[in-house]
């Protein structure tokens, strides 16, 4: 099956796609990008995506591409035309094309838009979270507006190539005071040895999960505390459970943290809960 996407205002074949050679995000990292979860269908976490895409804009003083409804239109043309089920879809704006120079052009250019939707393996999925994954810890290298979810990703790259050549899933951020950020591509949470649930708050440099935020709302079903409190790698090695969010890890129970069992080395219950929940509250919400 042939693959779409989206590029300043019409659909083209996934293999036929490109953006000119100045367009600020391939030269100056100057973008930001949005990734909806899909599931039978529907992106899920619609409202969560589309404030943070708002306030990501804003705060780079990128123009919005297209109005929301517009915009609603073509991200659910880009999961029809690619038949996806199960899966993502990619939203990437940049400043637009114009000349290179680091300070913004004037009169700006117009936005430039690309999405992307591609099909993921549920069952796999479904595989890889019965099984857990592992995580190693790295050094905070990143820049301090990581609260922005830009198209710089460099450290992320290096950091998920780090994991992925140590055989692990992902990699958590360590900062300079000793205390877990978040992962390369997700946020990180643990179930402490006293049984409370705990991730890092948002004041910190960390990404405003929509996930996370979804995981929270859900959380008061488990009848245990949560506590938006920053932990140690040791405390996450000692933990009762671990586990990892995002749009494409959904709930990831984390079973390893550098190469240190968690728990019983095996997917926790809260963990597995928590995931079910998410899945079952995405497909019975009224989703995009």
């Amino acid at each position: 099956m042939s693959r779409w996407a989206y590029v300043n205002g019409r659909f083209v074949r996934h293999g036929e796609a490109a953006v000119h050679i100045e367009d600020r995000g391939y030269q100056l990292a100057d973008g930001i990008y949005e990734v909806w979860a899909v599931i039978g269908g529907r992106l899920i976490d619609v409202e969560g995506h589309f404030e943070r895409l708002a306030r990501s804009l804003a705060e780079l003083r990128i123009a919005e591409p297209m109005g929301r409804r517009a915009l609603e239109l073509v991200l659910r043309e880009a999961v029809r035309r690619n038949r996806v089920s199960y899966g993502l879809v990619y939203l990437q704006v940049t400043r637009g094309v114009a000349r290179r120079d680091h300070a913004f052009p004037d009169p700006p250019p117009p936005p430039a838009i690309v999405i992307t939707a591609k099909s993921l393996d549920r069952a796999a999925a479904e595989a890889r979270a019965a099984r857990g994954i592992s995580v190693i810890t790295l050094p905070e290298n990143r820049w301090g507006r990581c609260d922005i979810k830009t198209v710089g990703l460099l450290p992320n790259a290096l950091a998920k190539q780090a994991a992925k050549e140590q055989g692990a899933g992902e990699a958590w951020f360590v900062d300079a005071d000793g205390l877990v950020t978040e992962g390369a591509s997700s946020n990180a949470w643990i179930i402490d040895k006293d049984g409370v649930l705990r991730t890092r708050d948002t004041t910190a440099n960390i990404l405003r999960g929509v996930t996370r935020k979804t995981v929270m709302g859900l959380v008061g079903e488990l009848n245990i505390r949560l506590d938006e409190r920053a932990f140690t790698p040791e405390e996450a090695k000692s933990a009762r459970e671990a586990f990892i969010t995002g749009a494409g890890a959904l709930v990831m129970p984390v079973v390893a943290v550098d190469g240190t069992p968690i728990g019983d080395g095996k997917p926790g219950p809260v963990a597995q809960r928590l995931r079910a929940l998410y899945i079952l509250n995405a497909q019975a919400s009224n989703n995009l």
